[in-house]
């Protein structure tokens, strides 16, 4: 299953790597990436596949969530579908 995740907060050495680093630990993959820095604001969307993730995604969830509380950023995830009709035009 393919979700969408965004990562917001303030700028600064290793975000990406750190993110990068807990997915592979949860056996995601990055599909895509796109990340731009707004007036000192770290901001990523990624698209990722969960389809074999070691754990169910609540869990995912759950470890992506606290992972950011531990690196001061907002860091959410949506399965894609969910993502695609909430915005839908």
């Amino acid at each position: 299953m393919r979700a969408v995740m965004t990562v917001i907060g303030p700028d600064r050495v290793g975000i990406i790597a750190s993110v990068s680093a807990l997915l592979a630990s949860l056996n995601i993959n990055i599909l895509d990436l796109s990340q731009t820095i707004m007036g000192g604001i770290f901001t990523m969307t990624i698209l990722v596949d969960t389809a074999e993730a070691n754990c169910p995604f609540e869990e995912v969830r759950a470890a992506l969530s606290a992972h950011g509380e531990r690196e001061n950023l907002s860091i959410r995830i949506q399965r894609e579908d969910t993502f695609a009709a909430m915005h839908r035009i």
